[in-house]
């Protein structure tokens, strides 16, 4: 492994470890927490996931100029541009409908579930099984 895999490995893990945390973690149990109301939860989440989103997007440009930077091999190129991908379809496709969709339960609407949240939370564990294939890859290389 040289350093620039070893960074990108790094960044790999970081940006894993944070998705786990946050999707897979804090999101379902912030509802459990005494006095938290849907709305409440939304609003927080509609925060927690803004950032996350943000930070995943900085880890995967900077995951992208390492492996630029340091050369890669084709399957790490593939892995990365399918993690890449998942998180743009989050971003430019799922995420709005769930912004609509929380803007009418925070003015007041009561709705169903969405079918738009199964889609992200597909996309999460699709996005990290490929981090997790990029980070191994990147350790052995």
């Amino acid at each position: 492994m040289n350093a620039t895999s070893g960074a990108a490995g790094a960044v790999t893990f970081v940006w894993l470890g944070m998705v786990l945390a946050i999707s897979f973690l804090e999101a379902p149990l912030k509802f459990r927490a005494p006095g938290v109301t849907i709305p409440l939860g939304l609003g927080i989440g509609r925060l927690v996931f803004r950032a996350l989103n943000a930070v995943e997007t900085a880890l995967c440009a900077a995951l992208a100029a390492l492996l630029v930077a340091g050369g890669t091999s084709v399957p790490t190129a593939w892995l990365t541009v399918a993690a890449a991908a998942l998180l743009v379809l989050q971003l430019a496709a799922i995420r709005p409908v769930l912004n609509r969709r929380s803007d009418r339960v925070l003015a007041g609407e009561d709705l169903p579930r969405s079918r738009a949240h199964l889609w992200y939370v597909a996309a999460e564990v699709v996005k990290v099984g490929v981090l997790l294939a990029l980070g191994i890859g990147l350790l052995i290389a």
